[in-house]
């Protein structure tokens, strides 16, 4: 069993990260000091388990903290070279480790080590950074706690903060906590109940007095609301949001690809509609937590809400190009010699009044993650401009934070993305057979992916298997139905941002001959799979074309769209129709970037859906075999001998979409073991 001081900590952690009042994902740091036996001694130890770097409170587990031997973290006092070398301390750190295993340590360590407290919370909540934000911040910490929060200048986080916090508990015994100027809170106690609490009251204190005085004023917080910048009606704001989202993504992805998330959270439109946006987003946030997500501040659409989309889109671009000098500028002023290069100058928050927020990162949970930390900069916004005037910390701060040596060095150590990360996928017919099959493994591979189906709860429950909404989405889609795909692609749009990939896998298959076969199933081939892909990779063709970042459009055919088999003639005519689509679409495409290719299956009886509603069966029944011998009846026939699975075909999509195959275009490849008569020529 654990120490009781880890249980009590893990489990104060994860009470103060669920709560968003409390701190942001990801954001502050908890910690406990007590005594374990030492192995090799056998005497008693005093240890300090800090949350790791990177960890979450509100998902913590012990394995997420770094544990030091408390006297080695102490002693580095007497070695501190100064707060012009105070970086090295975090590779100090790792010398006061205690055992193997545990998280890395963090920069805060130092805080939660020297404070002579048996229990440390350090927290982000926008009601305590509203307070440390304020012009007049130490003045109102003293008129809101009295003496009980001590009131400490902007510092960046390291070992001099520490050394800091330390001082000002021994020099004020009377006090719970502190303010950190222009960064958040930290609170002690002598039990971890008591540094809870306290943490607590900090927070809710500086909650009620905000709401006290905003509740009093003749103006709101951010000005009045400006004629033509209120939020559209939810169905025209989510229509136009989804028609600028991939204008927005290829704007924010030209230095490297992003991810995009969309939220039009009242907190948004209301902080969009107000006559001092352009003012406050201007001056940017404050919290280094916030900006390492959001970079320094949005880009901010000037226009009404209710111009044409086509004027929105122009401004965007002129906006954007600004926006980027505007960056560089930034970068210049604040950089030396020694300043990691400039990581790109594109925006990760673009709001847009009467629509929402756009933001933007790595993967799915990154861009969403940077969106919340820009509602916490909102709410800090407010609160700041509640009971003073909101005043981050100064511009050549946040440059020493966003282009810290220690940041460049954890993101160096960060994990080499994976072949599709960052690539958005929309896969029909992805509720069974193949379809999964190729949305597992283009998951699998990194891509965000959208899982469209007729039969939605078939689609999320792939979803879910593939890790949710940071992930996968599930659609409802009928592709024979226009409205309904062009919703589809809009749905692709908001939940990540625009479409990268598509595959044209949904369809069916009507077994019949000649004579038998009624136009009622020749329509339903046809519109199903030859109109459902002309309307799919139209959709998704405007789209990519609009985020102007190239795209890859798969149509998964069939052998049969070569091979002249009896009993199927309209399946058979329908693939022909898709597998010359493919030659189509790549010729007309390509000068967008927007590659088209196609795989041949045949035969893939495990798993499908298809051969399992009926196809199966009657396909047994023209070749004089056992259902359930079906797929060992085709692998016999062909040139390999072995049965075609849907991870075969997933496994082609992939390498056409993949890193390997960039410059192929308007090419089928066979996932059919060898079938002569099917080959190309």
């Amino acid at each position: 069993m654990s120490n009781p001081a880890v249980q009590s900590l893990v489990a104060r952690s994860n009470r103060l990260g669920a709560d968003p009042r409390t701190t942001n994902y990801a954001g502050g740091n908890t910690s406990a000091k007590g005594v374990e036996v030492d192995p090799v001694t056998g005497g008693d130890v005093e240890l300090l388990w800090v949350k790791g770097s990177g960890g979450d409170l509100g998902t913590l587990t012990e394995k997420n903290l770094a544990v030091l031997r408390l006297d080695r973290v102490r002693a580095l006092v007497d070695t501190y070279p100064g707060v012009e070398r105070e970086d090295e301390m975090v590779a100090a750190f790792d010398y006061c480790l205690h055992g193997r295993g545990g998280a890395a340590p963090s920069i805060d360590t130092a805080m939660h080590g020297l404070v002579d407290a048996a229990h440390v919370d350090h927290l982000h909540p926008d009601a305590g950074i509203a307070i440390a934000t304020s012009a007049d911040g130490e003045k109102l910490t003293t008129e809101i706690f009295g003496d009980a929060v001590v009131w400490v200048p902007w510092r960046r986080p390291g070992f001099q903060l520490g050394l800091d916090i330390a001082a000002i508990k021994e020099a004020n015994p009377q006090a719970v906590g502190c303010i950190l100027g222009g960064h958040g809170i930290t609170a002690w106690g002598d039990t971890s109940d008591e540094a809870e609490q306290r943490s607590l009251w900090i927070i809710r204190t500086a909650e009620a007095y905000i709401d006290e005085k905003a509740a009093h004023l003749a103006e709101h917080p951010f000005g009045a609301v400006r004629a033509g910048f209120e939020a559209l009606p939810e169905q025209e704001r989510r229509a136009r949001a989804a028609a600028l989202a991939p204008v927005i993504r290829g704007l924010a992805s030209t230095d490297k690809p992003q991810v995009g998330h969309f939220t039009d959270a009242d907190v948004v439109l209301d902080f969009t509609a107000r006559t001092e946006l352009a003012r406050l987003a201007g001056l940017g946030t404050s919290c280094p937590d916030h900006f390492l997500r959001t970079k320094v501040k949005p880009l901010v659409v000037d226009l009404p809400a209710t111009v044409p989309v086509e004027d929105v889109v122009a401004r965007l671009h002129e906006l954007h190009a600004a926006y980027r000098e505007d960056y560089q500028a930034y970068y210049d002023r604040n950089a030396d010699a020694n300043s990691p290069a400039i990581r790109g100058a594109d925006p990760a928050i673009v709001l847009v009044p009467g629509v929402g927020m756009f933001s933007f990162g790595k993967d799915k949970q990154t861009a969403r993650v940077a969106g919340e930390f820009y509602v916490n900069a909102i709410n800090v916004m407010r609160g700041a401009e509640a009971i003073s005037t909101y005043a981050p910390i100064e511009e050549s701060e946040k440059f020493r934070i966003e282009y810290w040596a220690l940041e460049e060095a954890k993101l160096a150590r960060m994990p080499k993305p994976k072949a599709l990360a960052t690539r958005v996928a929309v896969v029909t017919g992805a509720g069974s057979g193949i379809g999964k099959a190729i949305a597992e493994r283009l998951a699998a591979e990194g891509a965000c992916v959208v899982i469209a189906d007729l039969n939605l709860e078939g689609a999320q429950a792939v979803a879910d298997e593939l890790g949710g909404p940071d992930v996968a989405v599930a659609v409802q889609a009928d592709v024979t139905d226009e409205d309904q795909v062009a919703a589809l692609i809009q749905a692709a749009s908001l939940a990540f941002g625009g479409v990268d990939l598509v595959v044209n896998n949904a369809g069916l298959s009507i077994s019949k001959p000649l004579l038998d076969t009624t136009t009622k199933d020749w329509d339903l081939q046809h519109d199903v799979m030859a109109r459902g892909s002309f309307l799919v990779a139209r959709e998704a063709a405007r789209a990519m074309v609009a985020q102007g970042m190239g795209g890859d459009i798969v149509y998964i055919a069939s052998k049969n769209s070569l091979f002249a088999g009896p009993n199927n003639i309209a399946y058979s005519a329908t693939k022909a129709d898709q597998a010359h689509q493919v030659r189509l679409l790549a010729a007309e495409l390509g000068e967008h970037g927007i590659r088209v290719n196609g795989v041949n299956p045949d035969g893939v009886v495990r798993g499908s859906g298809i051969f399992a509603g009926g196809w199966g069966a009657k396909r047994a029944a023209v070749y004089g075999v056992a259902e359930d011998k079906l797929g060992e009846y085709y692998a016999q026939r062909t040139l390999l001998k072995k049965e075609v699975l849907p991870e075969h075909v997933a496994a082609a999509v992939f390498a056409l979409t993949g890193p390997d195959l960039v410059q192929t275009t308007g090419l089928h490849v066979p996932v059919d073991s060898g079938v002569a008569a099917a080959f190309l020529r």
